[in-house]
């Protein structure tokens, strides 16, 4: 079988797909031949994702969704179902940031990431999954986060709601090798990769959203969303349970089971060289 094959024809979806990830993970399959529905709720990023993978002759679906809305959620994938028959594969992409610590950060700050980071990818799974089972050939494919893999100061809201979806995705995916369903779950981390994720997150007072944002972009935004759309792909292929994107993923994440707690310490005493 070709590497396009197993996607060729496949119903996909994609929310947070006007950008980033999402916008890479559309114009991947649609390049193998896949269908999709895409969602996000930047109507004109998605209008130009759109747009892209129509004129890579993909067939498209498009409508704005927030993630967070379980009812729209809901209806959503029944309308989905009812455009292309069936549905094969969901990736549970769409995602916001929060920059701050506990002690600073409100808890609306909590709730708004745990809303969209995890819930949206609870509700995304669960509106589709019976879809995914009846297709005979599923996936259920939900991006979490290196910070899904390793905490780090500043970071709580974020390594929650990521830890949370590694958590909710290695279990799903246990559940379905228990039930024999036709369905394989892959739980992804990307690294630092060039998006707009740290543009667009929420900052805790005393940030400055322009230096932290900038040094993201700079210093940390090492791979292009191409690139992660590409490891992605090519591991839910080969039916991966998890998929770590990028160089610095797999190190820390190595380092994280080398050193157990202790790699808590160490970043602690790395943050504080770093503080003013």
């Amino acid at each position: 079988m070709s590497k396009d094959a197993y996607f060729k024809n496949k119903v996909c979806v994609i929310t947070g797909a006007g950008s980033g990830i999402g916008r890479a993970l559309a114009e991947n399959l649609a390049r193998r031949g896949a269908k999709l529905a895409l969602s996000d709720i930047d109507v004109d990023g998605l209008a130009e994702t759109t747009r892209r993978c129509a004129q890579l002759g993909a067939e498209v679906k498009s409508d704005r969704l927030n993630v967070v809305e379980r009812e729209a959620v809901l209806l959503y994938a029944d309308a989905v179902k009812a455009h292309f028959g069936t549905v094969h594969q969901v990736y549970n992409n769409a995602g916001i940031a929060h920059h701050g610590e506990v002690i600073r950060s409100e808890f609306k700050d909590f709730e708004r990431v745990m809303d969209v980071d995890f819930w949206g990818v609870v509700n995304g799974t669960k509106a589709f999954l019976p879809m995914i089972i009846e297709s005979g050939d599923g996936h259920i494919v939900n991006v979490s986060s290196l910070f899904g893999l390793i905490a780090i100061p500043g970071q709580s809201a974020y390594n929650a709601a990521k830890f949370a979806v590694r958590g909710f995705t290695e279990s799903l995916r246990q559940e379905m090798l228990v039930a024999r369903h036709p369905v394989k779950v892959t739980c992804v981390h990307p690294g630092g990769i060039k998006t707009a994720v740290a543009r667009n997150a929420t900052y805790a007072e005393g940030i400055d959203p322009k230096s932290a944002a900038s040094m993201f972009d700079k210093k940390l935004a090492i791979h292009t969303a191409d690139m992660a759309a590409q490891t992605i792909t090519e591991g839910v292929r080969r039916g991966h349970g998890r998929v770590l994107i990028g160089w610095e993923a797999k190190l820390l994440d190595l380092f994280v089971r080398v050193t157990a707690s202790g790699y808590q310490r160490i970043a602690a005493n790395v943050e504080r060289r770093f503080l003013p």
